[in-house]
């Protein structure tokens, strides 16, 4: 009996659909966004006027400050744990269009601009066999914006705003 049993089991995983997410990377092949691999280190500041300037396209490895020393432009909806990290950034969207932020670790995002937050256009998670972690899509106009993040577990994060071709 407990022999049919093993041989009937093995026999539905033969016969059981292929899980498409569960393909193995290829080595030496990411899938990760151009320009992600090459990150400088950068200190995320604590005020808006010292946030550093992110430039869009290139990513940054960025040491946070603990977030009770954050003062935000904009209070974010999630400020995470009572030690969590955070800081603030600024980048300019030099053309009107979707631009997107990528972390590779877990984190709030806000873009702010006009002294408002901007709601997000989209979100999602890095592609298969990435190591970014959280893209979150935002629709802007040219100008000047501040990068908030807040809630974050780690002292450091990877993160890069690019231009959505």
């Amino acid at each position: 009996m407990i022999g049919m049993a093993i041989a009937l089991a093995a026999a539905l995983q033969a016969n059981a659909a292929p899980d498409i997410h569960a393909a193995p990377c290829v080595a030496g092949r990411s899938a990760d966004p151009a320009g992600w691999s090459a990150a400088t280190p950068i200190v995320a500041a604590a005020s808006v006027g010292a946030a550093p300037a992110l430039p869009v396209g290139a990513s940054r490895q960025a040491a946070l400050p603990p977030a009770a020393q954050v003062t935000y432009r904009v209070a974010p909806a999630n400020r995470g744990s009572v030690d969590s990290r955070g800081g603030l950034f600024a980048f300019t969207a030099p053309a009107a269009g979707r631009y997107r932020v990528a972390l590779g670790s877990s984190a709030w995002i806000d873009v702010v601009g006009g002294g408002k937050a901007i709601d997000p256009a989209a979100h999602g998670h890095g592609p298969a066999c990435s190591d970014v972690r959280k893209m979150v899509d935002f629709d802007l106009r040219p100008g000047r914006y501040l990068l908030q993040i807040a809630g974050s577990d780690a002292a450091s994060l990877r993160l890069m705003v690019s231009q959505v071709k």
